[in-house]
């Protein structure tokens, strides 16, 4: 694909003007004429992805006290990855690399960059995706594939540029304002680009408990309580997909809005789980939840029983074998809403949580699952990231297209077939709205893949950048900051950390070391 640029236009109600933006980086990756045909027939491909949860949340990687029988059923007869990474530590800019297969250093959408606000009347969601962009949607749609996006988007708000339908998505049913999936009972979805209604009164998804009532009273948590749960409206809309196009090859993008703060589940799922708890409403800044670690715990399970109805329907309409299912997060683990990490040891042996760019808020439990094509109960060290989805895609699907990506089809890894180009670094950016910048890189130096450096910027402070050395060979945890013994290998880190990213026209995104 030829570079294109693109301006921004002023939209009142629903974005911002930005200035225009170049595309800019060639792709590495490339479709090898000796590598074998995968199948006769192009196989279907359901790529899930939940918000906020951390590697350790589920039971295959180590999850003692959630129940996540069908992702362990996934584990056992799939491919686990050790090594496979976010697009970044927040919602927006990490689907933005998973969609577009270019990481934050060159994305278009390099933070959340949100418009409106939470109630219905300004739901205006995100910075948009720019028209004419290449996405998993167009690149599966040029491949012959009926293409659907099932659950929460977060890149482009209602009638903007960037709706799923304008992105190469046949068909949209979900959340299109991220800010709107903070309530998991809202009054509505969206289909395609109309309005769902669900039987839900509207509820604002930020408050605390009213001064005086008792926070251990089930009493005082009633009026927070809704029927409709869109979790479950999500998972019923996959299911009818599925059975709608199973004669055809399809592509289902399919991202759950939990276990994302509130904390909310049906009531009958929260109950089966009995913990010790400490409710969540005093001065709280999501809804109120009277037993926050079972109600995670729950729309964890809900999830997972989702995934089991998945995979049993796929198996009644005889379309198993010809499915491709790959199951990840989109960042790591977060403290809002009254979670309770540490409870759970939500990110494992990791540092951090979202928000973060240690490896507990960027490195994702994900699995793979293609009977007959990639080998049962196996794990895999192959080092990958977000960006790497849309290659694999590209390559999998057949398709022509030969999109602009930071990233490397990881194709062989999932069937075994023809070498596996490896990544000579992974590069994340994050920006907050108080002008503090991080960078991140994961390198090789000297054939050793393990350095992983981070550097931290204030755009309002007169301080020099601070800049972290981890080796995560010998220290996973990230606990051991040895810049000061290796001043060659911090050397190559600043020199990765200026030229594997672009310079936005959108100034939000830049900053000056």
């Amino acid at each position: 694909m030829k570079n294109k640029t693109f301006s921004y236009r002023a939209i009142k109600t629903f974005a911002m003007l930005l200035g225009p933006i170049l595309f800019i980086g060639s792709s590495s990756f490339s479709q090898s004429q000796e590598r074998q045909k995968i199948s006769e027939r192009k196989p279907n491909v359901i790529y899930i992805i939940v918000d906020d949860m951390g590697i350790g949340d589920i039971e295959p990687y180590g999850q003692r006290k959630i129940r996540t029988p069908n992702l362990m059923n996934l584990a056992k007869n799939g491919l686990t990855f050790t090594q496979h990474y976010a697009g970044n530590t927040v919602c927006a800019p990490s689907r933005a690399a998973l969609v577009t297969g270019r990481h934050s250093g060159h994305n278009q959408i390099r933070g959340n960059y949100e418009l409106g606000d939470f109630t219905d009347e300004k739901e205006y969601g995100q910075m948009p995706l720019l028209p004419g962009t290449t996405t998993l949607g167009t690149v599966m749609k040029d491949a012959g594939y009926h293409t659907a996006l099932i659950g929460k988007w977060g890149l482009g708000g209602p009638h903007s540029y960037g709706v799923p339908t304008k992105q190469g998505f046949d068909y949209f049913f979900g959340y299109l304002d991220q800010k709107q999936a903070h309530n998991h009972y809202p009054t509505h979805l969206w289909k395609n680009d109309k309005k769902f209604p669900l039987e839900n009164e509207w509820l604002h998804p930020h408050q605390s408990l009213p001064d005086g009532v008792d926070p251990n009273d089930p009493q005082s948590y009633q009026s927070y309580i809704r029927e409709d749960y869109a979790q479950n409206r999500i998972t019923n809309e996959a299911l009818k997909y599925i059975e709608q196009q199973k004669q055809a090859p399809f592509f289902l993008y399919l991202a759950y809005a939990g276990p994302h703060a509130a904390l909310q589940a049906p009531e009958t799922e929260i109950d089966n789980y009995k913990f010790e708890e400490r409710p969540y409403g005093v001065d709280s800044r999501y809804l109120p939840q009277r037993r926050p670690r079972a109600a995670r715990a729950a729309m964890i399970t809900n999830i997972d029983t989702a995934i089991g109805k998945i995979t049993t329907l796929l198996a009644t309409l005889e379309l198993e074998n010809d499915t491709l299912i790959i199951f990840t997060s989109d960042n790591g683990p977060s403290l809002e809403g009254g979670a309770d990490l540490d409870f759970f040891d939500s990110n494992a042996q990791f540092r951090g949580y979202k928000r973060d760019l240690y490896e507990g808020g960027i490195r994702m439990p994900t699995i793979a699952k293609w009977p007959g094509k990639i080998k049962a109960g196996t794990q895999t060290n192959h080092i990958s990231a977000f960006w790497d989805v849309l290659p694999t895609l590209a390559e999998l699907s057949g398709s022509g297209a030969e999109p602009q990506t930071d990233g490397i089809s990881f194709l062989p890894t999932l069937t075994g077939v023809g070498p596996q180009e490896q990544h000579d670094y992974l590069y994340w950016e994050f920006h907050r709205p108080n002008g503090e910048h991080t960078q991140a890189i994961r390198f090789t130096v000297d054939n050793d893949p393990n350095w992983k450096a981070i550097r931290f910027y204030f755009k309002n402070k007169k301080t020099s950048p601070k800049l972290e050395l981890y080796h995560l060979g010998t220290d996973v945890s990230e606990t051991n900051n040895i810049a000061h013994l290796h001043p060659d290998v911090v050397k190559r880190a600043k020199q990765l950390f200026e030229t594997s990213r672009s310079q936005s026209e959108f100034d939000a995104w830049n900053f000056d070391f």
